[in-house]
């Protein structure tokens, strides 16, 4: 996955939100006249992006999303969100079109909290407005097809937006929504707090700007009772700033950790910070194969992390980390992080059934057989593109040895059974087809006498 932007701050964003009917905010809200403008911009990029929303409507969310962070340089993705995406989302656009782009919008920072989402605001008044259209036309006895965007916002804006990645907008648009889900049921947390908030007012303002005189009455003269209580006063004391601050700090050397390896201070910095980073979630299941690249250790703890904080939290599902650990590539750096965890005998609870189990347990139980078998077909694979002449490294034999040697250490420990045919017969045959290697060969003499001999051992 495309490394995420850095984080924009707000007040960047603000004046640019504001500037209603200049080349961002279009005083037309038609789809067509936005278009016929964006096209006629001479941009490649934003032409090539154009046409990819055009036919984003038979795409998963998820590759939308892709294919625009392919388009796209990452010091570009900002501006071009606030020149092409907003007005789009703020406009009358057809649903197949703004549902991607609020997927991308939330997708350019899903792995900060939404809460430090730049594009929050316009996100959030985009969801009010459309939400009393909806219900407006509901109280007449009318449904809107306004209410599928409204429960994409509201997913959204709950941090729950990665659900929705592998559904195209045609699915969404043609989907019944249930009646707990219609407009007039939806509700978030934040609604009367976010007007008390400067950005929202702003993004509100810009919401209006660009629609038909008679939406802004309405809502204004609307008489509909209050959706929640008023909100009291959030106060932020000097400790809880700082604590903040060292949260974000930490949430960058994460991000760094994807694409380099930390000094032993940021190290430091970073590790009695990851359980804060972990419940509730800040590092999604893609973070982690880069970070076991670079940072094996790093990756170590957040694992451990996870599997002690998650199984609590309902709205998270371990598996989707736990499938992570499975296609890691045979390195030594995955072998080590799977060594250290297969020998880790903490407590933690058992997600499935509720009792207790040990994280060595688990993985074995979880990652360890499809970790084994997704290592072989990485390296048929790297076998097959060395005979074709695609690569010239050495990764293959490489991978064969530190496999073998991998395995072997496992019978050594106990951990796998050269007896069991359920543990060794893929190992087997794997060792079989490649015994020119000598750890192959020494280790298929162990699993072919079904117990392990220190004698074949000492030459792996």
């Amino acid at each position: 996955m495309s490394s995420p932007l850095p984080l924009m701050s707000t007040s960047r964003a603000s004046p640019v939100i504001t500037m209603a009917g200049s080349r961002f905010f279009p005083k037309s809200s038609t789809s067509s006249q936005t278009f016929t403008t964006q096209k006629g911009s001479g941009d490649p990029t934003r032409a090539s992006v154009v046409h990819l929303l055009a036919r984003a409507h038979s795409l998963p969310c998820s590759a939308a999303f892709q294919a625009f962070m392919q388009l796209v340089q990452p010091t570009a993705r900002f501006q071009l969100a606030l020149d092409l995406l907003l007005p789009l989302l703020t406009s009358s656009a057809d649903l197949a079109q703004r549902i991607p782009v609020s997927f991308i919008l939330y997708s350019m920072y899903a792995p900060y909290p939404i809460s430090l989402n730049p594009f929050k605001s316009v996100l959030y008044a985009t969801f009010v407005k459309e939400r009393e259209l909806a219900i407006e036309i509901s109280t007449e006895g009318g449904f809107s097809e306004r209410e599928q965007l409204v429960w994409v916002l509201w997913k959204i804006l709950k941090g729950d937006g990665n659900d929705i990645g592998p559904y195209s907008p045609s699915t969404l648009t043609k989907s019944p929504l249930p009646p707990e889900l219609r407009a007039s049921c939806l509700f978030l947390d934040e609604e009367t707090f976010l007007e008390n908030d400067p950005d929202h007012s702003v993004a509100k303002s810009t919401i209006t700007a660009g629609e038909p005189k008679q939406f802004a009455e309405q809502g204004a003269s609307k008489n509909l009772p209050p959706l929640l209580p008023p909100a009291t006063e959030t106060k932020i004391t000097r400790e809880a700033d700082r604590e903040n601050e060292r949260i974000a700090q930490a949430m960058k050397l994460v991000l760094a950790a994807r694409d380099r390896a930390l000094t032993l201070t940021e190290q430091r910095t970073l590790t009695p910070l990851i359980p804060r980073l972990t419940s509730p979630t800040m590092i999604t299941s893609v973070d982690l194969p880069p970070i076991v690249s670079y940072n094996p250790n790093i990756a170590y703890q957040i694992v451990i992390a996870l599997l002690m904080t998650l199984p609590n939290n309902l709205a998270q599902d371990i598996s989707v980390y736990l499938d992570a650990l499975t296609i890691l590539p045979p390195t030594l750096p995955s072998f080590d992080l799977l060594g250290r965890l297969l020998r880790d005998t903490s407590t933690i609870p058992d997600y499935s059934t509720g009792g207790k189990t040990t994280i060595a347990d688990t993985v074995r139980s979880e990652v360890l057989g499809r970790f084994i078998h997704e290592s072989i077909k990485w390296l048929d694979n790297a076998e097959r593109d060395e005979h074709e002449g695609l690569v010239s490294d050495d990764r293959f034999a490489k991978g064969v040895q530190n496999l073998c040697r991998f395995y072997s250490s496992l019978l050594k420990l106990s951990i796998v059974d050269a007896a069991s045919d359920a543990d060794s017969t893929e190992m087997s045959h794997f060792t079989l087809r490649h015994s020119r290697f000598e750890e192959a060969n020494a280790l298929y003499c162990i699993l072919a006498s079904g117990r392990f001999d220190p004698f074949y051992t000492a030459m792996i």
